[in-house]
């Protein structure tokens, strides 16, 4: 078996099947149909990808990148298989009461979206194949492949309405059905409108990530205007979408210059329309084009986007003045990590610009100094200032694809000056019309510190892009471009070297980081007393149980008012827990205020308890909040305090905690 099969398994193939049984080896049983919907999406494309090494001619109405590998196994793979590792954690997290179900049920249908969009372009590829040997004898092997084609449609079918999640099976169905039908308008799309500037596992992809990106958006939007439509002022929880305002403005942002272009084009072609004769002859066509423009892009980024983001986060200011309301509310911290980043920026470019004019050191060399660079950039921000990286990355991202978008449109007067100085750093991974190593990078290290917001049990999470990107990627070519002697295989350029390298200098960062941030981890989500940990935090933590006691504590009767608003502010407000507000935080909170309690002698409630009323907040403010509220209240019982919970609809007390 292993024999037959070998001749189809190449290094790229091997390490993915490896991947995906790492995730499938994690699975609980509760996402069992979700693990064997992955492996077979796995089987499907990997019989596609053979399918196509073996007749490339077949998709050869699609142009893509000369030379590379057509990846379509690790493209559709990829992103599933992070949304299943995604949902194992969150299943974890449930387990232990940390998070609510709607939250998970939320990302199991965006893992079956994820996966619908995968599937749809395989089928659409099988399609491609097939057609294109319709007028030919087809060898026996296509007409078994059709039948496979349609038992893993069958099987996925089935798979997805046995794995029913809470909501309505058939508006689940048809949500994943649209999310794979437009997956497949964009792949085609993507192929035709850039030929030659990807493979089909890199269109497949992005368009997969596109697809999501955007049904999320589509989502909370029909969400929030289903709420508006029943008065419901908490609609939009039971659906699991609950984002940070940060994640808001990100979203709207990147996603209205993505629609820009086709916004631009219906402007600029109604335009030509109406007034191309006068303004060809008059010689001002270019200088009323760049007004255009900028105009639309004005229009587009302050006005259209905004009012998005106001209408599904309830932002009370304009969101660009929230920004700076939030860069401002620690100027010192902020500011000077951006001139810091400055000065890396203004050094490295002017450097590595000046050396690749002289073309003393090869192109992919110069690339992974600019990897090393966001190293030196992005590593100490993700240490000391995860949520303003958050928004720094976003801001970067739109920056980026501003410039690429006049870059291609060669919008006077940047356009040709950004295309002779991006061409300076190309190589034969990018082309002439689309220029995307910089989003690859960016990318890279953005979205593992992205996905680790909210709920993450994994401290080196955050780390993941800038180790493997920063580090791995750029010890892995130096070293095996210089001493790689060992290749993988005959015809490809990596080495066994280079990859042995790239595996150890990530694990050796990867020890350091995890010894540095181990303490401040643990005195975030576990211990307050007894640890030695930064001086600022210890500070910051004494400096507010006067807050604490101050906003929880009422001395005239011996009540603790636990509001879900308490919580909120104490978690955010004071031990600055961020992407970490969950229960763990929240407890951490309930030890702060027992030891309060104990030094002010409130412990015991003057002999007679401390009343603990906490359901009418729970209701109030959904149940979102209700693992915080517990989570403090059974710390306080814990720690020896003496508390006893208020039932108000039956006026008793008592002192058994869920």
């Amino acid at each position: 078996m292993i024999v037959c099969f070998s001749p189809y398994l190449n290094g790229e193939r091997t390490v993915v099947i490896l991947f995906i049984g790492c995730v499938l080896f994690s699975l609980p049983l509760s996402l069992l149909l979700h693990g064997v919907a992955l492996s077979l999406l796995a089987i499907f494309a990997l019989y596609v990808e053979i399918r196509v090494d073996i007749s490339s001619s077949s998709i050869s109405q699609f142009k893509t990148r000369p030379g590379a590998s057509s990846g379509i196994l690790l493209g559709a793979v990829t992103l599933s298989a992070v949304m299943l590792s995604k949902l194992i954690q969150l299943s974890r997290a449930f387990s232990f009461h940390e998070i609510e179900s709607e939250e998970l049920n939320y990302l199991a249908i965006q893992y079956w979206a994820t996966y619908a969009s995968c599937f749809s372009v395989l089928i659409f590829l099988c399609f491609v194949m097939w057609h294109s040997l319709d007028n030919a004898h087809s060898p026996p092997h296509w007409s078994w492949g059709a039948k496979f084609g349609l038992s893993c449609i069958v099987l996925s079918a089935a798979l997805f309405i046995l794995s029913g999640t809470g909501m309505q099976t058939t508006l689940k169905l048809l949500w994943v059905l649209f999310h794979g039908f437009a997956a497949v308008k964009l792949v085609r799309h993507l192929l035709n409108t850039f030929p030659s500037c990807a493979s089909i596992g890199e269109a497949l992809l992005v368009t997969t990530g596109l697809v999501l990106y955007f049904g999320d958006m589509l989502a909370c939007t029909i969400s929030k205007l289903h709420g508006y439509l029943i008065s419901s002022e908490s609609d939009h929880v039971q659906y699991g979408i609950q984002r940070s305002e940060i994640s808001t403005i990100i979203q709207g942002l990147l996603l209205g210059l993505l629609l820009f272009p086709v916004f631009f084009k219906f402007v600029l072609h109604t335009w030509d329309c109406l007034f191309s004769a006068t303004v060809l002859a008059s010689g001002t066509y270019e200088r009323g084009r760049t007004f255009l423009f900028y105009s639309s892009l004005g229009l587009i980024t302050v006005v259209i986007t905004p009012s998005w983001m106001q209408f599904v986060q309830d932002f009370q200011v304009h969101p660009f003045l929230w920004v700076l309301t939030f860069v401002f509310s620690e100027p010192v911290k902020r500011l000077s990590l951006c001139i810091y980043w400055l000065c890396v920026i203004y050094a490295s470019v002017l450097r590595f610009y000046n050396i690749s004019r002289s073309s003393k050191i090869e192109r992919i060399l110069l690339r992974k100094y600019y990897h090393l660079m966001a190293v030196i950039m992005f590593l100490p921000a993700v240490i000391f200032q995860p949520k303003f990286l958050d928004l720094a990355f976003g801001a970067a991202l739109a920056v980026f694809l501003t410039v690429e978008i006049i870059r291609i449109w060669r919008i006077w007067p940047l356009g040709q000056l950004v295309h002779q100085f991006m061409n300076a750093f190309t190589d034969h991974r990018d082309s002439d019309l689309l220029i995307v190593s910089h989003f690859s990078l960016l990318l890279g290290c953005a979205l593992p510190i992205w996905m680790s917001s909210g709920y993450n049990d994994r401290p080196l999470a955050p780390f993941a892009g800038i180790l493997s990107l920063g580090i791995g990627d750029t010890m892995a070519s130096m070293v095996g471009h210089k001493y790689g002697v060992l290749r993988w295989s005959k015809t490809g350029k990596k080495t066994i070297e280079g990859t042995a390298a790239g595996i150890t200098s990530v694990l050796a960062l990867a020890q350091f980081c995890f010894q540095f941030l181990h303490p401040l981890d643990i005195f975030l989500h576990r211990r307050v007393e007894g640890m030695t940990v930064l001086k600022r935090y210890v500070l910051r933590l004494f400096i507010s149980l006067k807050y604490i006691t101050a906003n929880v504590v009422d001395r005239n009767n011996g009540r603790i008012v636990v509001t879900a608003s308490t919580v909120e502010h104490s978690i955010k407000n004071t031990l600055e827990c961020g992407r970490s507000c969950n229960a763990k935080a929240a407890a951490v909170v309930g030890e702060v205020l027992a030891m309060r309690l104990k030094v002010e002698g409130l412990d015991q409630g003057h002999g007679r308890g401390i009343h603990v009323n906490v359901n009418k907040e729970v209701e109030k403010k959904g149940f979102k909040n209700r693992t915080k509220i517990w989570a403090i209240v059974n710390v306080l019982k814990n720690s020896g305090v003496k508390v006893i919970l208020d039932d108000d609809d039956d006026n008793t007390s008592r002192t058994k905690f869920p």
